[in-house]
């Protein structure tokens, strides 16, 4: 394929979905990331797209959000990895809320087959996903609809949680850096997010590695609030988001990386029952399973990534 039908290609699947990562550009233009990044740049230089951290977007993504439908198909292999991780958090009978998202809702899946757990939301999604789970519970706040992402907003969800107590949380984001924490472009689902938040004894926040070091316009949980990360791991010339989960880690945040590659899904990975640190915070019902163990830097070394895999 010529450099000019590649890079149109590029663009019509950026209108087309608001976001996408250089994985997934390099998968169906069938090249490399590093060609891809190069035609990324090139766009970029047109004023076409924005380039962010492992993906490209449209001019302005700064305040912008996808829809349901453009989400659902971006970072599709690395929610799945995510949301496996992140499953091995849950144990029997726990009570736990999960925010709006399409990675929250590839976990709301694997909640199905938790015995004993109950689930608030606010995500029609998520609902959906546990309906026919016969021995989870599911518990809907009150709200407006929001289409965009069918999700519950507003006071109506905000009070519906006022007194409520449960384990952990899981939340999702448009963005995610360690000066500001978990972001989102929308008001009204920043503010329920942070009520969800308030609600949890552990906060757990699923982000692929597009979203690593992008800055939205509210802040929905400050770092020093975030107990654990869940995420795949950046591709190797992706610096910055290397240096973003380093940065998290330096200030507390249990940071797990799930692998997407072959031979490594997210499945077989979740079944490794790996050491982690103890929480910042008194948390109970803490679980393993997490694949890869970011650990915070200290004496002047550099934290790192326990290589698990190898064990």
């Amino acid at each position: 394929m010529f450099a000019a039908e590649r890079r149109q290609l590029i663009l019509e699947m950026v209108r087309a979905n608001g976001a996408v990562s250089l994985r997934e550009l390099a998968r169906v233009v069938q090249t490399s990331e590093v060609t891809v990044r190069r035609d990324v740049r090139a766009l970029e230089a047109e004023g076409l797209l924005d380039r962010r951290h492992g993906g490209a977007v449209l001019p302005g993504g700064f305040t912008r959000e996808s829809g349901f439908p453009q989400k659902s198909h971006l970072a599709t292999a690395e929610k799945t990895a995510i949301a496996d991780l992140a499953a091995s958090l849950v144990e029997e009978g726990e009570a736990i809320v999960v925010g709006a998202g399409t990675t929250t809702q590839e976990l709301a899946r694997r909640l199905a087959r938790v015995p004993g757990l109950t689930v608030v939301t606010n995500s029609l999604l998520v609902a959906q996903a546990l309906a026919h789970a016969n021995r989870v519970e599911v518990v809907m706040t009150g709200g407006t609809l929001r289409g965009s992402n069918y999700a519950l907003v507003g006071s109506g969800a905000e009070q519906s949680l006022h007194g409520l107590r449960v384990s952990k949380a899981f939340l999702s984001g448009s963005g995610l850096t360690a000066e500001r924490g978990l972001s989102t472009s929308n008001m009204l689902s920043a503010s329920v997010d942070r009520a969800l938040v308030q609600a949890a004894a552990e906060v757990v926040v699923l982000a692929d590695h597009t979203k690593l070091g992008a800055d939205t316009m509210f802040q929905t949980v400050p770092t020093d609030v975030i107990n654990r990360l869940v995420t795949d791991e950046p591709p190797a010339h992706d610096d910055r988001a290397g240096t973003e989960l380093q940065a998290l880690a330096d200030q507390g945040v249990q940071v797990a990386v799930a692998g997407t590659g072959a031979g490594s899904e997210g499945a077989s990975a979740g079944r490794q029952r790996a050491p982690l640190p103890g929480p910042r915070r008194g948390v109970p019902g803490a679980g393993g399973g997490l694949r890869g163990v970011l650990e915070p830097s200290g004496g002047g070394e550099r934290g790192r990534v326990a290589d698990l895999r190898r064990r």
